[in-house]
């Protein structure tokens, strides 16, 4: 903590020196009269994200608004669902990472107003994100040669959260607030998110925010455990029968019988964020400090026991026999944050963009009241980008990315020894517009240094990315394609990881010879965008030398099964397609029809068998009536069975869920009060998700009735 308070004294002092600059004493431009929200108002942007100035070719799939209330969840991973080639970890409800086109973990990028998360997320399944959707603007998914400004190891693509705690305008009310409140029925679920964002003068705007969300355990349909794991929770029962133990074995057997609830699923997060910008006709300046706290439960997987625990006596029992204890994980991230852009005139560059953050990050795994492990993470990530002026169809962006972070795990079940990364990353990105043909060229350089001190163990990594995009517009179609080449240096979990981990329940080992790993990246798409139709189309090919993917062995170490790193060659392919179209009015109605279909194929190469946890077909149709004041919307999601899995990994039923939802705004679309009443999952169906660790024993929320109000004045 008293790292953080340092670092936001001197972003404080920092703040007030360039506020007195000559460059921030301009007069503010005139604004444009309201939209219809203070975040669409004005001409002065702080910050418009990256990809709306800059890039022309990537995919780019968003959330906001009205549709961000309805999907928002506890874990940004499942609020995303919606969205093409999307899917989630859903390692619990309190946990719950995005995954894009298959790919999950250091593949895929989660960023807070385009810098990363600073989290631990990255490093395994159970851990949360840091990112609460109620007092969030907008969540983007980006795609293409743009993503490497952000990273070379986002094969995948990023996840920009685009928050509100660095205002980007000044309102013109005396206050302006935003306010989320919800209810589900699923796990009891009561959330509500605030922020109000007050002007000062007419170039000084304070922000401050806040949000709570408390849920029970997970309400389901039919059994906990997939048809798999209860035969296998049967046949052990049996064998603890035969062996005397009775009571563990009745144990198990109500374990097996388990149905409607997950047990210790439950969930309690608060936040809590203040802001302040300078905002002038010449640049902006802002800072802000903001709190993630939340605590949540790890169910567990029947059968499996943790490492032996000595008794009192110095015998050494295993779990099973000493009675094996709930986890828990109580998680708080203190965050410091920073943004600055400055108008440079004219000339060749038009602006100068700088944005930084550091967080101090703790999370403890609890095994019943007992502190099991904790984890601390402190880091700093910082990038500067020059942003050229467009020059007859030229313009683009060049920058310097550095990271730092200080690990540890410290406990009986430390699997990753302290270490440490740093990470600098060179980059450019530019685009040519010539008539009807858009072109898109990008560069980044990434050396990395991984040093685990207790091992004595120092990685260096240099690598080198590119990427090229070309498309052609012939009237409301463009037709493009995405080609680049990405270099990924392995993450310390992959290097480093050696022990049990309570909260995945699994003996984890990794592989400190790890090389980067590389990949050829394609794809081809179609994008049709008129008046009454969008929809788009994309193909895509990833070709990878030395695939770092963790996988279950079969064997056991402690009682826990293991899991181990290992690299080889990958192939991904599949596709993704997006449409949406009004069709016509029907008694004041527009009628809109929209889909998503999306699937993703990967196999590890020489004869390696298919790559782990990676989503099925899924189709998703809806039918929505919208009006000024009323939208009402019904929708299928259906996804196949996966059948296609390593070694070690059991099989996914399909499943159909059918949802629908009513949105009404009593006093018109422009207002920005809105209530929105859904129900999900409809005939309570139970489906599991592909790409999570904890499918078998933590399947979907069953029905789910839910409420939400969302307010904008």
């Amino acid at each position: 903590m008293k790292t953080l308070f340092r670092t936001s004294a001197a972003t404080s002092i920092l703040a007030l020196s360039l506020i007195s600059s000559p460059a921030f004493a301009q007069q503010q431009a005139e604004q444009d009269v309201a939209d219809d929200d203070f975040h669409r108002t004005g001409e002065i942007v702080v910050t418009a994200p990256y990809f709306e100035r800059l890039d022309l070719l990537a995919g780019t799939s968003a959330l906001s608004g009205e549709e961000l209330a309805q999907q928002s969840r506890g874990q940004i991973g499942d609020t995303l669902l919606s969205l093409p080639g999307v899917s989630a970890t859903s390692f619990t409800p309190g946990s719950s990472r995005p995954v894009l086109r298959g790919f999950q973990g250091n593949r895929v990028a989660v960023l807070t107003d385009g810098i990363g998360n600073i989290d631990a997320s990255n490093t395994s399944a159970d851990h949360a994100v840091t990112i609460e959707s109620l007092t969030t603007e907008r969540i983007e998914v980006l795609r293409g040669p743009a993503v490497l400004l952000f990273g070379g190891q986002a094969v995948g693509g990023a996840v920009n959260a685009i928050d509100k705690r660095i205002p980007r305008a000044i309102p013109k009310e005396a206050a302006h607030v935003d306010a989320l409140a919800g209810y589900g029925s699923a796990a009891d679920e009561w959330s509500a998110g605030a922020s109000v964002d007050v002007p000062v003068t007419d170039r000084l705007v304070v922000h401050a925010d806040g949000s709570y969300r408390k849920s029970d355990d997970l309400r389901i349909s039919g059994y906990q455990l997939s048809s798999v794991l209860r035969d296998e929770v049967f046949d052990l029962a049996d064998e603890e029968e035969a062996e005397g133990e009775l009571d563990e074995a009745e144990e198990l057997r109500e374990a097996a019988e388990n149905r409607g609830r997950v047990p210790n699923s439950a969930v309690e997060t608060w936040t809590a964020g203040i802001g302040t910008a300078f905002i002038d006709d010449g640049g902006n300046l802002g800072v802000s400090f903001s709190i993630y706290d939340t605590k949540y439960g790890i169910p567990g997987r029947p059968g499996v026991g943790h490492h032996e625990e000595a008794t009192a006596a110095g015998e050494q029992v295993s779990m099973a026999e000493a009675g094996e204890e709930a986890v828990t994980i109580g998680l708080r991230q203190y965050r410091a944050d920073i943004r600055g852009e400055v108008e440079t005139g004219g000339g060749f560059l038009e602006r100068l963009t700088f944005r930084a953050g550091y967080a101090d990050y703790e999370h403890t795994e609890f095994e019943g009241d007992e502190i099991g492990t904790v984890f601390k993470s402190n880091g700093f990530e910082a990038r500067a980008e020059a942003v050229q002026a467009n020059r007859d169809g030229w313009r683009g962006a060049s920058g310097i990315q550095y990271l730092l972070r200080d690990f540890e795990a410290i406990g009986a079940e430390a699997f990753v020894p302290p270490n440490r990364t740093r990470q600098l990353g060179l980059f450019s990105l530019q685009e040519f517009d010539l008539g009807g043909l858009h072109l898109e060229a990008a560069l980044r350089y990434d050396r990395v240094k991984q040093e685990a001190q207790t091992l004595g163990i120092t990685r260096n990594f240099n690598n080198v990315s590119a990427a090229f995009g070309l498309a052609y517009l012939i009237g409301d179609l463009k037709i493009g394609i995405n080609a680049s080449r990405t270099g990924r240096a392995p993450a310390v979990e992959e290097l480093f990881s050696d022990g049990p981990h309570i909260a995945t329940q699994a003996y984890e080992i990794g592989d400190p010879d790890l090389r980067s790993e590389k990949a050829w990246n394609a794809e081809l798409y179609a994008r049709f965008d008129s008046s009454n139709v969008d929809a788009t189309v994309t193909v895509y090919s990833n070709w990878f030398d030395g695939f770092i993917y963790e996988d279950a062995t079969g064997a056991e170490e402690d009682d826990l099964p293991v899991f181990q790193y290992f690299q080889n060659d990958a192939r991904f392919w599949g596709f993704e397609a997006d449409v949406s179209a009004r069709l016509g009015r029907v008694g004041g109605f527009d009628f809109v029809v929209d889909g998503v279909a999306d699937y993703t194929r990967a196999s590890i190469s020489n004869g390696g068998g298919p790559v782990p946890r990676i989503p099925p077909l899924r189709l998703l149709g809806g039918v929505e009536l919208q009006s000024g004041s009323l939208d009402l919307r019904g929708e299928v999601e259906w996804a196949d069975d996966q059948r296609r899995n390593a070694a070690f990994e059991t099989e996914t039923a399909g499943f159909t869920l059918v949802n629908a939802s009513a949105s009404w705004r009593p006093f018109g679309r422009d207002r920005n009060i809105a209530l929105i009443a859904s129900v999900n999952n409809i005939f309570d169906v139970s489906a599991r998700r592909a790409a999570s660790f904890t499918k078998d024993y933590v399947p979907l929320a069953g029905r789910d009735f839910r409420v939400t109000a969302r307010i904008s004045f």
